[in-house]
């Protein structure tokens, strides 16, 4: 690892080694002290936090703000969303968002997904079995097409846009500020604020129909804006780290053949098993920024005001000996419980049961209807995605021998 005279950790000079394997760099880190100073491969500076404990507390701390206002203009960071929303507000603001948007979308709207994603995963799978040569690339052939069909259901975006989604939200994940990033942004923007105001007139059956709509007791809504940050913030965070989720649960399960056959033996164990996937190589590599307005100490550490840009990396949280011993071993029977791979605190994901059970689904029903999966080439011959919010293969190419009548 680079480090620059004044002791910031150079990431950026890691190059693709990074992004393949960040969780050696980070342990590294951890066992120099949990708090460092980094350079991104985006090019930002921040102050990186790792270890169980420290991330907790970092995810947590409500002196550092979400809000982009207090961000620091030195610093070359574009948020992935625009307008208002959880992902971009503190208390008090996020509780009142937050209260309103829990009222669409609850977990009897999302349990009733289940036979819906069912349907969707086994058409999928149907087409790639369908394939003669008895290969595929799995996150062309489930692990995207599902999340973003679900998502796009569910907000009631028509089928024909989920390319450009998938396009506008792929660049804008990388977080690099760059003409595509502003272009993306813009496009994305201008469609979903054309879409309410289509729903506004013509509501539908659908979630986004549903928020413009909601309201609680006194009758307060969300505004124009807080609808097209929250469309945004459930679109992007609704297929993204779901299809990674998928994905790295996947190759982990292909890379260690007794945790596949204990599974194959035993599908009682997926709730387990996808637990210690988020824990191992969860779909989220780091958190969403936070910025300092006043100075902020953390694990003994003070981290100057002003905006500095602090980043909780929430993938070497699972793989901290301190909180799961022999963090580095894929164990589905371990207890991952207690992980925070979807964040910890009043900034928790909302669409966490919603990611669990496509999940659940798409896995069991994968290993099932393809008792003779294999990973079609090396897993070091694999590239994975750039960026440090987001973690997972840009292809997953698998075969198979023979399938279940």
């Amino acid at each position: 690892m680079t480090t620059e005279p004044d002791g910031t950790v150079d990431l950026a000079a890691l190059g693709a080694d990074f992004f393949r394997d960040p969780y050696a760099v980070y342990a590294r880190l951890r066992e120099r002290g949990p708090v460092h100073r980094a350079r991104l491969p985006e090019g930002t500076v921040v102050w990186l936090v790792v270890g169980y404990d420290e991330v907790r507390e970092a995810l947590s701390v409500s002196r550092l703000s979400k809000e982009w206002r207090h961000a620091s203009p030195a610093q070359p960071v574009q948020s992935v969303t625009t307008g208002v929303s959880m992902l971009r507000s503190n208390a008090p603001q996020h509780t009142r968002l937050r209260g309103l948007v829990s009222r669409a979308f609850t977990a009897r709207r999302v349990a009733s997904l289940a036979p819906r994603v069912q349907e969707i995963t086994d058409r999928l799978l149907d087409a790639m079995r369908a394939t003669p040569e008895g290969r595929a690339d799995l996150v062309e052939a489930l692990s995207f097409p599902l999340p973003i069909t679900v998502i796009c259901e569910l907000l009631g975006i028509p089928f024909l846009e989920r390319d450009a989604f998938r396009s506008w939200s792929e660049t804008l994940v990388v977080g690099a500020p760059t003409d595509r990033t502003r272009e993306a942004r813009a496009a994305m923007t201008g469609y979903l604020d054309r879409l309410v105001e289509t729903k506004r007139g013509r509501p539908g059956d659908d979630l986004l129909s549903d928020l413009i709509e909601v309201s609680d007791q006194d009758g307060d809504r969300l505004s124009r804006e807080e609808l097209l940050g929250m469309a945004q913030v459930l679109l992007i965070a609704g297929h993204e780290t779901t299809a990674n989720l998928i994905s790295n649960g996947v190759l982990a399960l292909l890379t260690h053949p007794d945790q596949l056959a204990l599974l194959r033996a035993d599908p009682s164990l997926i709730d387990g098993a996808i637990e210690e996937m988020l824990r191992y190589d969860g779909p989220v590599a780091a958190s969403t920024l936070r910025f300092t307005v006043d100075p902020v100490e953390i694990a003994g550490t003070v981290i100057p005001g002003g905006g500095e840009v602090v980043l909780p990396v929430i993938a070497d949280a699972g793989r901290d000996p301190g909180r799961f011993r022999d963090p580095g071993r894929f164990d589905i029977t371990r207890d991952a419980r207690g992980h925070v791979a979807f964040g910890h605190g009043m900034h928790f994901c909302l669409g966490a049961p919603l990611a669990r059970l496509e999940a659940r689904i798409a896995v069991s029903t994968l290993l099932t209807r393809f008792p003779l999966l294999e990973l079609a080439t090396h897993p070091a011959a694999l590239r994975w995605k750039a960026g440090t919010l987001l973690r997972g293969p840009r292809h997953l190419p698998v075969r198979w021998k023979g399938h279940a009548a």
